[in-house]
């Protein structure tokens, strides 16, 4: 049985990772674990109006807890969705940082993949990070990248 571990938090549900974990199932039997990144990233916050403070823009960023709080409720939406279509599917919200979330994820379990589903490029921190290059590079595991439309 293939072990694939799934990193997601903004695209979980998204229909190019949904066809990526479709195309895997119809591939034979696979288990998959799904690692959510607490990410209290500015773009998950709450939509304000800018307001011009001393010639700037502040940034809105998000508390820790609620990041976490909506990892938490991705996840559970994913695992839900998994399971319905058939699949073996269990998972973990991670640490804020996409890196130390798989490299936590991976102790004690084994992979035969990671599939990394991030935004568009345009807007992606994680690959403006390289994360796709730099968990293969690390773990030494196959890394597909999955990238959302919109």
């Amino acid at each position: 049985m293939r072990r694939v571990m799934v990193v997601a938090n903004q695209t979980l549900g998204g229909d190019e990772l949904a066809k990526a974990i479709r195309d895997r199932v119809a591939g034979g039997p696979c288990e998959f674990w799904v690692v959510v990144p607490a990410t209290p990233r500015p773009e998950l916050a709450p939509r304000l109006p800018p307001m011009p403070v001393m010639g700037g823009v502040p940034t809105l960023q998000m508390e820790p807890a609620e990041a976490r709080r909506l990892a938490q409720d991705r996840l559970r939406s994913a695992l839900g969705q998994l399971t319905g279509a058939g699949a073996t599917a269990d998972g973990e919200v991670g640490d804020p940082n996409p890196m130390r979330a798989v490299e936590a994820a991976l102790k004690g379990r084994q992979f035969d993949e990671i599939i990394v589903s991030t935004l568009p490029a345009r807007v992606s921190h994680w690959l403006h990070q390289d994360l796709p290059q730099r968990l293969q590079h690390k773990f030494h595991l196959p890394v597909t990248h999955v990238a959302a439309t919109e």
